[in-house]
């Protein structure tokens, strides 16, 4: 075999094979705070390609993940395209010189199999669940298609009219879409976390093979990607072959990622959209805030309050604006902090008939002051940091769950020791620490980051 390629002759011979049955999966057991989440196994390959195992020997099934430590966020800027990442993922299908186009997910069902991809901004991620004894023909199709994408000039024509039509479908006959797309823009500003992960809708057509192209052998490397295997394996297992298939692969030299700096506007902007689609109005609003990699102990404390505050219908906010009130039918607040820049703190609401948004949106507000002003309960604080750590107790339960939260982790930044001890990590946050990022972040007088408020409308509604 010649150093950084898959011949057509072994793909061929690894064409066969038997499905194994899946066996049943016991109830999940409890998590000490001093015990690893999922006692993951790591080592890295002589060409720098990380490899993570996750044993899990309930069925004899696997999960195979390449993720490459790339996304949307890395597109070239000022080019005038966007979606180059996205495209990159469809035509990652559209043929190798071994494999015809389509044929990859075609032969991986053959064997009773699934397999998908997904991009985000800091992350492109390629998976395939499938009987452990299709492990080395699945890694030998993946390694196959990090070095030697070729597809036909017809299909990459033809693919870009896929992702057109699927932006057409998603976005652009969706307002609520089009609205938080535009929504994210204003507040990432100078940040590529503002460009859609599908493009913009006058810059896809723009995109030629060449773009996808120069992105591939830029990022798609073997020291740019992470092996994670989940199931019934070990690393002793998983070693050779990941040195057989993986391993023979040649490293690149792999720019850095550039994550600007978002400026904090002294303005609070405001976007009101009237669309005759919509149905029920919204309150979307949304707030810069750090991510895990920009500052651990606050982001974690975000985690906790926004679990303590919007976890369910017995935490404030619902039984506040939705309970007690009868201002919302739905309140929810997320928090983004899983990528390599500047994280977001997201909130939306739907009012009952008779409440404007401006009604709505100061309520919240109302609600945000009166817990900076009055504390946090300790009751309230270790409810939530539980039902989070419980959280971890069934994600381990599965065999592709873990290989997602682990990949998608590490493709982003964090190490697999952050992601192992993340409950020991929440139990350790304080009412302080919660205290604290909710009076940054959140306060409707004075926050770090001035927010981004929305208005999402039937035609012709007041706000």
């Amino acid at each position: 075999m010649k150093s950084g390629l898959l011949s057509c002759a072994l793909l061929a011979c690894l064409l066969s094979g038997t499905a194994l049955a899946a066996a049943p999966v016991p109830a999940p057991t409890a998590i000490t705070q001093q015990q690893k989440v999922f006692n993951a196994d790591t080592f890295t390959l002589a060409n720098g390609m990380q490899v993570v195992v996750i044993p899990n020997h309930r069925a004899p099934v696997v999960t195979h993940m390449v993720w490459y430590k790339v996304g949307a966020a890395d597109e070239p800027q000022g080019d005038g395209i966007s979606g180059v990442a996205h495209y990159l993922e469809h035509l990652m299908f559209k043929g190798t010189n071994a494999i015809k186009p389509g044929d990859f997910s075609k032969i991986i069902r053959s064997w009773g199999g699934e397999d998908n991809a997904f991009t985000s901004w800091d992350y492109t991620a390629y998976f395939q669940s499938i009987a452990k004894d299709y492990l080395p023909k699945v890694m030998a199709f993946e390694a196959d298609r990090m070095v030697n994408l070729a597809p036909p000039a017809d299909q990459v024509k033809s693919e870009l009219q896929v992702i057109i039509e699927e932006r057409r479908q998603r976005t652009d006959n969706d307002p609520r879409s089009l609205f938080s797309e535009q929504l994210r823009a204003t507040l990432f500003n100078t940040s590529p976390y503002g460009i859609p992960i599908i493009g913009w809708k006058d810059e896809m057509p723009k995109m030629e093979w060449h773009h996808m192209k120069d992105y591939y052998k830029k990022w798609y490397a073997p020291n740019n990607a992470i092996l994670i295997v989940s199931g019934d394996i070990t690393a002793a297992e998983l070693k050779p072959l990941a040195e057989k298939y993986y391993g023979v692969l040649k490293a690149r030299t792999v720019p850095p990622h550039i994550r600007p700096a978002i400026p904090a506007f002294a303005a609070e902007q405001k976007l009101t959209l009237h669309h005759e689609d919509v149905r029920e109005p919204a309150l979307l609003q949304a707030w810069l805030a750090p991510s895990y990699l920009e500052n651990k102990q606050e982001s974690l404390a975000l985690q906790v309050l926004v679990e303590m505050i919007s976890g369910g219908s017995s935490t404030r906010l619902y039984q506040s604006l939705v309970s007690s009130q009868k201002l919302a039918s739905s309140v929810d607040l997320s928090y983004d902090g899983d990528s390599r820049g500047v994280g977001s703190i997201w909130l939306y609401s739907n009012p009952v008939p008779g409440v404007s948004l401006d009604s709505l949106q100061a309520a919240f507000s109302r609600e945000i002051t009166l817990m900076i002003d009055e504390p946090l309960k300790k009751d309230e604080l270790e409810r939530a940091k539980t039902r989070l750590i419980d959280s971890a107790i069934y994600a381990r339960d599965s065999v592709a769950g873990p290989a997602m939260i682990i990949g998608q982790n590490l493709a982003a930044g964090a190490t697999l020791e952050d992601v192992e001890t993340w409950p020991e990590q929440i139990s350790k946050v304080t009412s302080a620490d919660v205290q604290a990022v909710l009076k940054k972040y959140l306060s409707p007088t004075d926050p770090a980051f001035k927010p981004v408020t929305g208005f999402l409308l039937p035609k012709e509604s007041k706000p």
